[in-house]
């Protein structure tokens, strides 16, 4: 599958926006766009499989759930890259990371409870790459302000 037609175009705009909050989802889906519940399914599995759909769940508002969170970089020997990503993604609260040519070459973003948990991640971060690099520079860059709230796709 490498072309999405009609059906397929509508599904994805159903569910970036109205993903519906209950037990049947899909059947609620399927009376949307004019197809059954099974239909649904199997369509999103199939364009989860084919590459279309990368991730199907929830955005939440972490502030206004009262968490924090911030952006964090780190500067890392490049060949210590995929070491240094898996320690990073072992912590609950980070959400993704990326490689960026820069000195400051691992970012990831982190989310959780309060700021005390926000410093004793980062810490045992540096502390855990600098064991395996010999040193280890995290910076932290929380956001100041919100440029970007919500991002709809239109198919």
């Amino acid at each position: 599958m490498n072309k999405l037609d009609n059906l397929d175009q509508q599904i994805l705009n159903e569910i970036q926006h109205g993903f519906p909050a209950v037990s049947q989802p899909y059947l609620e889906i399927g009376s949307r766009v004019g197809l059954s519940e099974e239909e649904v399914f199997q369509r999103i599995s199939s364009l989860r499989k084919n590459g279309f759909i990368r991730r199907l769940g929830g955005v939440f508002d972490s502030k206004k759930l009262g968490y924090v969170s911030t952006l964090c970089a780190v500067s890392i020997p490049e060949e210590m890259a995929d070491t240094a990503a898996k320690i990073i993604n072992q912590y609950k609260g980070v959400t993704h990371h990326y490689l960026r040519d820069h000195h400051y070459n691992l970012w990831f973003t982190l989310i959780v409870e309060s700021q005390e948990i926000m410093e004793e991640i980062q810490s045992d971060i540096k502390e855990k790459l600098s064991e395996i690099t010999g040193t280890c520079s995290l910076i932290s860059l929380p956001a100041r302000k919100t440029f970007k709230l919500k991002v709809h796709f239109k198919v």
